[in-house]
């Protein structure tokens, strides 16, 4: 009640905006597109938090950063101390602070929401994060580390944001952490599916993932959980418990006529070869992505936006994104969407795909599209997307990009038969993380299928909290 008294009472000050590439530059390379705030930004936007009593900002923080007390330190330029408080529960805050979508979680909740300006809570972790990353001969210890009990090891197949949060988690317990990931390089989806101009991987990724190893992890790489290596097998190695983070990454596809023709992708494949295979370097990397001239998207979340940015970067004449919605149903971040119209992203909203088509070759040529409206809504409020009879039209494009989800890889899960799933294919996990094998655990999209970092890294800290009370 006092903090609502103080945003009534007293003018507050604008939020301070991110700087960023003009679009007309950074659609010419992959360099990040928000460079970040000055110190003199940070200081600023961090004076604007109203410390309130009650902190509702950490309610709606999965991974429970104390963001009052980091602020707090912030604008009193103790960088240090906002440091090592972030580092408290949150081992990845240098990622944290670009993907994680936070206005829909703690800036969801700041009171200075209401007047239609949150404290930008992401920003000032992301340079906190950031200056410690450039200047890592100042970084402050951690805290003192039990010893390592080696005899009570824990394994991680999938190295995505979960596995790296119970890692390094468990890491600052004392407890042995092993790693195994299926890529040749670990990250998860940090490396394969989110482009480097929203998260660069060498200045940010790596270095998070080499703290990681500071505190003792260890990482196995080209390791594919169900095939190279079971849950019993790890088992019988030793391991006292197996956390499962290995993500949701079978792509879902259309189910229309045309989708076998060259040209037709899945998000999933695209992005891995423009990002992990870093295809926008060619020829410096040996994995060119397929040219597209006229690219259309299909999907409207945070993955089809990147892979519209993407082909736009890698030179395409024009993207459409084709969603069935309108554009104030778009489910992807609202910063993500405003970034890719500036960039030159074309709308299609209101359209759903009916067939793809091609020439002699069996290269894609066009799409069919069928115009949509929406319903009236149904007793939930929601309107749907229904036809409009006999208004089809057909859009030329070169490369399509399907982006409308994914389910659960089933290579782990057919090799492990006791593992309970649930009618969606997903594991089933307890309040604890807990499957229904005993100290197997899991979380992220593998059991909420496809969600967001900060979410993954929520169920990661829940598991590591059940592990670490049974076996520190």
């Amino acid at each position: 009640m006092e903090a609502q008294e103080t945003t009534s009472k007293k003018p507050q000050k604008p939020r301070v905006d991110m700087p960023c590439q003009p679009a007309k530059e950074r659609i010419r390379n992959f360099n990040e597109v928000a460079v970040g705030y000055t110190h003199e930004m940070a200081l600023e936007e961090a004076s604007r938090c109203l410390q309130c009593k009650k902190s509702t900002c950490v309610k709606g923080c999965p991974v429970e950063v104390p963001i009052k007390d980091f602020i707090a330190a912030v604008a009193n330029d103790e960088l240090a101390k906002a440091y090592t408080i972030i580092k408290s529960t949150n081992a990845l805050p240098a990622i944290c602070g670009r993907v994680c979508p936070q206005e829909d979680q703690c800036e969801g909740v700041c009171i200075l929401k209401r007047k239609g300006q949150p404290v930008a809570i992401g920003r000032l972790e992301r340079y906190v994060a950031d200056y410690f990353l450039a200047h890592e001969d100042q970084t402050p210890p951690l805290p003192p580390i039990p010893s390592k009990a080696v005899k009570n090891k824990v394994a991680c197949i999938g190295s995505g944001p979960s596995s790296l949060t119970v890692a390094g988690d468990l890491a600052m317990n004392g407890i042995a952490v092993t790693v195994f990931e299926a890529l040749h390089q670990p990250g998860g989806v940090l490396v394969y599916g989110i482009p480097e101009f929203r998260l660069p991987k060498g200045l940010v990724v790596e270095r998070e993932i080499n703290a990681l190893k500071a505190l003792g992890v260890e990482f196995v790489t080209n390791f594919v959980g169900g095939r190279t290596i079971t849950v019993d097998e790890l088992f019988s190695q030793g391991y006292k418990a197996v956390f499962i983070g290995v993500g949701a990454g079978l792509p879902i596809f259309l189910g229309v006529e045309g989708e076998n023709l060259i040209g037709v992708f899945s998000a999933n494949e695209y992005l891995t070869r423009a990002n992990l295979g870093k295809a926008y370097d060619f020829p410096n990397y040996d994995t060119p992505t397929y040219p597209g001239r006229k690219v259309t998207v299909y999907g409207g979340g945070n993955v089809a936006m990147d892979a519209a940015r993407t082909a736009l970067r890698l030179g395409a004449e024009s993207v459409h994104i084709v969603y069935r919605r309108t554009k104030d149903e778009i489910p992807c971040r609202h910063e993500e969407l405003e970034h890719a119209e500036e960039e030159g992203v074309i709308l299609a909203t209101l359209n759903s795909p009916l067939s793809f088509h091609g020439d002699a070759d069996g290269k894609l040529t066009s799409v069919k599209l069928q115009r949509m409206r929406l319903s009236d809504p149904d007793a939930s409020g929601r309107k749907s997307p229904v036809p409009i009879p006999g208004d089809i039209w057909t859009m030329e494009t070169d490369l399509a990009v399907i982006a409308i989800g994914t389910r659960p890889n089933p290579v782990l899960l057919q090799a492990t038969k006791s593992l309970k799933l649930n009618k969606r294919g997903y594991i089933e996990a307890n309040e604890n993380g807990e499957t229904s094998i005993p100290n197997v655990f899991s979380g992220g999209d593998i059991v909420t299928g496809s969600a967001t970092v900060i979410l993954a890294m929520g169920a990661g800290r829940t598991a590591a909290k059940e592990i670490i009370r049974r076996f520190a």
